[in-house]
């Protein structure tokens, strides 16, 4: 049975080689073995994915970067000054400037958006449509494990987004801010009366409007 130490060599392997055989021989247990706990684990698959992700992250920053020994082969060219242009009229220039204006300023369209040969209007609507709702899921699922993670380190809801609170005095103790009792007048108390005349916030009462002629 695969118990949770398993589990965790299984996704830290993972984590670091985006390799599922390799890192369930790590974690002792056989690849269809994880395949299977996957499927009837859901909070396990999220975390396969996550791990996936960051393995295939680590590995294609490493390609980038130069690990593959092809990684400098044609770039040799950068260390020198480039030619001179050769002749070319207005006209050519500016053709040359549309025809790879996408390619070197906007980026060529990304291949899962190009429209496959023979696809309707309506099956490439479709696909996009799926391909966009697969890209909200996947933010969706970033989203909740990061909650999740917060609402285990029992970190409020506002941390990560919002300023702190700010502080109020107790509101009942704050005095000065009503036009009830403008002058103060003793009562048995030995308190300021209030004006019954006059609107908790200065305003014209009914009384006053009438006896005003408004």
């Amino acid at each position: 049975r695969i118990d949770a130490p398993a589990q965790q060599r299984f996704l830290a392997a993972l984590s670091a080689s985006a390799n599922v055989r390799l890192a369930a021989k790590a974690a002792g247990f056989s690849h269809a073995a994880f395949y299977h706990h996957k499927r009837a684990n859901p909070a396990f698959a999220r975390e396969w994915q996550l791990a996936l992700q960051h393995g295939y992250d680590a590995l294609e920053t490493i390609l980038l970067e130069g690990w593959s020994h092809e990684g400098h082969e044609y770039d040799h060219w950068r260390d020198n000054e480039s030619p001179a242009i050769p002749p070319m009229t207005a006209s050519q220039a500016l053709q040359l400037l549309y025809l790879h204006q996408k390619e070197a300023r906007l980026w060529s369209e990304p291949e899962p958006l190009r429209r496959r040969r023979g696809e309707s209007d309506q099956a490439r609507s479709i696909r996009l449509s799926l391909i966009y709702e697969a890209r909200m899921e996947h933010e969706r699922e970033l989203y909740r494990v990061a909650e999740a993670g917060r609402r285990a380190r029992g970190e409020p809801r506002w941390s990560r987004h919002e300023p702190d609170p700010p502080e109020l005095p107790d509101l009942a103790q704050v005095t000065g801010w009503s036009k009830a009792c403008p002058e103060p007048v003793e009562g048995a108390s030995g308190k300021a009366a209030r004006d019954e005349g006059r609107a908790l916030f200065g305003g014209w009462r009914l009384g006053d409007m009438e006896r005003d002629g408004r």
